[in-house]
């Protein structure tokens, strides 16, 4: 069962799977031993976990693949990566999907973004010409076809964030041209109310993603109601980013006056980063014995 195999099963599910997005290794694990069955690396929250910078094409392509291989090396369930404009031409763009399907992800984004792209609820975005933007689907997909055809899989989550610039109908119109070229998912970014979400997911066939940003231009919906309206999968790109520099915020100022507030204790710190899985896995080789010692 492979990786892209696995989030097609999930996809073909009557739910709405809720989707904590990753930064790097340790989030991701953290989002699988609670329990979720899928993740996406955000490269608003990777980017500023690797290169303390913010999400604006900063990253190079080499960066974002060493981060998404680090995720998929340290957990089981299906990772999307972030392949944002393709890094490039048509050419370049068929090199990122191959690289993310090596790299060992499930799926792989690619959006209809200017280069150097921005984060999707932030101010400054543009869009690709049409023939541009299906330039990019179409080359993810040929290389989709040409890893088939030697024994590799990944999925295509194709993106469009033309609601901003164009308008919601240029956005559906887009997604369906996305479709019909063969993308696996389809993810028009930003819609701004609740029947812009529904008029989405009527128009569209196939899977599609809602993208929740708290604080962000789209409604942070329960997630049946993610799931009435037609989503087959809910991301939160920068909950636990979001979660864990308020953490740390709060943990700095606190140690200032010698406090120390609330936080995990060593034994289960220990536990979730893998220290007993990795004394267990150890006890039958002798050397391995040492480290323990």
């Amino acid at each position: 069962m492979t990786p892209a195999q696995t989030l097609r099963d999930l996809l073909a599910q009557d739910k709405c799977h809720v989707m904590p997005c990753c930064f790097d290794a340790l989030s991701a694990k953290l989002i699988q031993q609670e329990g979720y069955d899928l993740t996406f690396m955000s490269g608003f929250a990777a980017s500023a976990s690797r290169i303390g910078a913010p999400d604006l094409g900063l990253m190079s392509y080499g960066e974002v693949v060493d981060q998404a291989r680090n995720i998929t090396d340290a957990i089981n369930i299906p990772l999307i990566g972030d392949g944002d404009t393709g890094y490039g031409n048509a050419m370049n763009v068929r090199r990122t999907v191959t690289g993310f399907a090596k790299a060992g992800c499930a799926s792989v984004m690619i959006e209809d973004q200017l280069a150097p792209k921005r984060c999707g609820h932030t101010p400054g975005k543009a869009v690709v010409g049409r023939d541009e933007a299906c330039d990019r689907i179409r080359a993810a997909v040929d290389a989709r076809e040409a890893l088939r055809a030697q024994g590799g899989d990944i999925l295509i989550l194709a993106r469009t964030d033309a609601r901003h610039e164009h308008g919601l109908a240029e956005a559906i119109d887009r997604a369906a041209m996305f479709a019909e070229l063969g993308a696996d998912i389809l993810f028009v970014e930003a819609p701004q109310n609740e029947a812009e979400m529904r008029e989405v997911c009527a128009a569209l066939p196939g899977p599609k993603m809602a993208n929740i940003v708290e604080g962000g231009a789209t409604p942070d919906l329960p997630n049946a109601e993610l799931h009435e309206i037609g989503y087959a999968i809910a991301a939160y790109p920068l909950s636990l980013m979001a979660a864990a520099m308020q953490a740390m915020v709060t943990s700095l100022r606190s140690m200032r006056d010698d406090a120390r507030p609330g936080q995990m204790d060593f034994v289960e710190l220990r536990r979730r980063i893998g220290f007993d899985d990795y004394y267990e896995e150890s006890e039958k080789y002798v050397s391995a014995r040492r480290d323990i010692d």
